[in-house]
């Protein structure tokens, strides 16, 4: 998959036939693997095991609901007795009671989950038909590639959204590393003030003081994290060109980008460094939020 996927989306197929008519709900939600779970009517469990088997081909990850409605033509609002399971229980309680039941004893019974159901043989035996299953494991599909490309055109949205976060990231890189210039003069003018105020009689070596400059210096230099910010921003820009599935690695290249920005703030020497951090942990919030919705 060369396109940029989302993981929320919404699609419904529906048709008719001589028996009836049906209709197939898909929806999806974020989910760190591929979770399938298929709603079905009695005697369609081939359909369930066909949507199993195919979500794969369409996705990777996501938290996948799939239902399959059926209206019958016939008697398919008309409730039915499944008089193997009434009779099944009819003979365990007399058993048990050592005697015969009757009246409101069998009417108690048929109360029981299962013995009444709503057009329950019918589905059971247009289960049975392989030509329908078939059919509609086939309109099940339809429906997850449906939701594949509502989740694609999400992925569109997604992706551009993701690509202006990391220009905006890059140009807070390119402030910060301006601003960094400026950072070993800062170092040495704060180190000299406050020498100033603590060694008022001149004892401290000068030749000591330049070593603790350059020390304190080296220690406040950010080019290495300029350095590997930019090489994350060319990393994210190659993930987001790929396309899916990269959201693990885009959530894993947010987690990078945020250490780097620390490591900034921390070393910074200045206001104005600092809040230019600050800035680009504002921005790599977002991108790790919006990454989470990527496959």
């Amino acid at each position: 998959m060369s396109n940029l996927s989302g993981m929320t989306g919404f699609a419904r197929v529906s048709g008719e036939a001589e028996w009836g008519s049906w209709a197939w709900e898909a929806k999806s939600v974020n989910g760190r693997g591929l979770d399938v779970r298929v709603a079905y009517p009695p005697g369609f469990d081939a359909v369930e095991r066909a949507i199993k088997t195919a979500a794969p081909r369409f996705f990777q990850r996501g938290s996948l609901q799939v239902s399959l409605r059926i209206d019958l033509a016939d008697s398919g609002d008309q409730a039915t007795i499944n008089q193997a399971l009434l009779d099944s229980l009819v003979a365990t309680v007399e058993k048990r009671l050592g005697m015969e039941l009757s009246g409101e004893a069998l009417a108690s019974l048929v109360a029981v989950k299962g013995v009444v159901e709503a057009g329950g043989s019918s589905l059971r035996d247009l289960g049975a038909d392989e030509g329908v299953v078939a059919m509609l494991a086939k309109a099940g599909e339809q429906a997850l590639a449906a939701l594949q490309a509502e989740r694609l055109k999400e992925g569109d949205v997604l992706k551009a959204l993701l690509a202006g976060l990391v220009t905006d990231m890059e140009s807070h890189r390119a402030q910060a590393e301006a601003l960094a210039a400026a950072q070993p003069k800062l170092v040495h003018e704060r180190l000299t003030k406050q020498l100033a105020e603590l060694d008022t009689d001149g004892r401290v070596d000068r030749e000591r003081l330049a070593a603790e400059v350059a020390l304190s210096a080296a220690k406040a230099d950010v080019r290495e994290e300029l350095d590997r910010l930019s090489a994350h921003f060319d990393t994210a820009h190659g993930l987001l060109a790929a396309g899916s599935p990269v959201g693990r690695k885009l959530d894993f290249l947010a987690q990078e980008l945020n250490r780097e920005a620390n490591t900034l703030c921390s070393k910074s020497a200045s206001l104005d460094l600092t809040n230019a951090g600050l800035g680009l942990k504002g921005l790599i919030d977002q991108f790790k939020e919006q990454a989470a919705n990527v496959e």
